[in-house]
């Protein structure tokens, strides 16, 4: 067992050095979608979380990795930095780790939820820690010893989770088109039925909450749960939200790439940041609340002039896009949503999801490499068109119930023709 131990650490400081040493000007480091970022009260760290199952602690002043966090047996979905400076991780393996820096293993592990993580939030007084989990549930844990509150009420995934300033409310939103502002001291949550499945919560300084839906657009309400305005940030589901520590900007994170950076007083778009065609999972602001940073799809942290939506740096440059060779064909613009996890050909690097080359007349949970869910491996299903069109229609969580795959429809009968006849013909080569 020393061995082994010894063994991990070499691996895991060469790997930093790796790192160290090919991080200049840009941090690029993970080996799948960048899923999460957080940054440090100080502004001068990073932490980020990957579908890669890694964590890394990043310097931003030398633009280098400190730390690689390894702990989770599947996709870090969440980070935060607590106010002592320790970081917290939580992913699909539906586990809570919290970490103190140079450490190689977590202080803590929180244990309770029974489905993938998605959202931490950490209280104005650092005393306690909010996580929303796809098991339907919120919960709230004491920093201190561990205790934890359950919240429930939400009848689909829970997407996301923000503490309002004065800490003495939660706010959650669902799959199930509801924004809960829950009374941590005890009581009747406030519902709010909003327009579309909501995928990310953020609450600003003054605390305005701010919903970010699966139709596009943000909502904007009051700590009361009064609707106060609305922007169409773009055409594509927004998956990650983050408020300006000085209040005035929202960034709004899209499935297809684009950021959207609104003015939030004038409820209008300042700027959008460059389409990369491939998907921009997490985003933050410095502290100054003139840079952004964004989590690709590519495994990079891009770093933004949040005032004119400009690349700061040289290794902004976008990424190339990888349906570049099937442009105009309409079941690649469907499949462009899954691209950030899954790959065409065995021979491009693993994402998160499997490669789907070779897909047709493969059994469910069968490739041989890749970790899949337990409950899938017992599953009778064999992929050809017609059972990748089913999975389509229903939805993962109910066609193949216990997949780590995010929760997606799509309604068309066109679309799903379209894109099980492109499938047919880019994973067959």
């Amino acid at each position: 067992m020393a061995h082994e131990a010894a063994t991990s650490l070499s691996m895991t400081a060469a790997l930093l050095a790796l790192l160290v040493a090919s991080a200049q000007a840009q941090l690029a480091g993970h080996g799948g979608p960048v899923r999460a970022i957080a940054i440090s009260g100080d502004g001068n760290s990073l932490l980020s979380g990957s579908f890669d199952t890694a964590a890394i602690r990043w310097s931003l002043k030398t633009e280098s990795a400190e730390q690689v966090l390894r702990f989770h047996s599947d996709a870090v979905n969440a980070v935060a930095f607590l106010k002592d400076g320790r970081m917290v991780t939580a992913g699909a393996d539906a586990k809570v780790a919290i970490w103190t820096p140079g450490r190689q293993q977590p202080d803590q592990v929180f244990e309770g939820h029974t489905a993938p993580i998605v959202s931490l939030a950490v209280s104005p007084d650092g005393a306690r820690l909010a996580s929303a989990s796809w098991d339907h549930t919120v919960r709230v844990w004491s920093l201190g010893d561990g205790a934890q509150q359950v919240l429930e009420g939400h009848s689909q995934q829970v997407n996301g989770v923000a503490f309002t300033p004065d800490g003495r409310s939660l706010v959650s939103v669902g799959y199930d088109r509801e924004l809960r502002i829950w009374p941590l001291a005890g009581g009747t949550p406030n519902v709010i039925a909003l327009g579309s499945p909501l995928n990310a919560v953020a609450v600003t300084p003054d605390g305005e909450i701010v919903a970010g839906g699966a139709d596009g657009k943000l909502r904007f309400l009051t700590m009361e749960g009064h609707e106060s305005g609305e922007v169409q940030a773009g055409q594509r589901p927004i998956v990650a939200l983050a408020i300006s520590r000085d209040g005035t900007s929202v960034a709004a994170a899209g499935i297809g790439g684009g950021v959207a950076l609104i003015d939030r007083k004038a409820r209008t778009i300042a700027q959008t940041l460059a389409e990369s065609g491939s998907p921009v999972w997490s985003v933050a602001f410095l502290p100054d609340s003139a840079t952004l940073l964004t989590g690709g799809a590519d495994g990079k942290v891009r770093r933004w002039n949040a005032r004119t939506g400009a690349a700061v740096g040289p290794s902004q440059a976008a990424p190339s896009d990888p349906l570049a060779a099937y442009a105009g064909d309409h079941g690649a613009e469907v499949f462009r949503a899954c691209v950030a996890c899954h790959t065409l050909s065995e021979k491009d690097a693993q994402r998160a999801g499997p490669t789907l080359a070779g897909l047709y007349g493969r059994r469910i949970a069968s490739l041989p490499g890749y970790r899949f869910s337990d409950p899938l491996k017992s599953m009778n299903i064999v992929w050809t068109p017609e059972t990748v069109s089913k999975l389509f229609e229903l939805g993962p969580n109910t066609y193949t119930p216990g997949t780590k795959m995010p929760e997606q429809r799509i309604g068309s009968a066109e679309d799903r023709k379209a894109l099980t006849d492109f499938l047919g013909r880019a994973t067959s080569k």
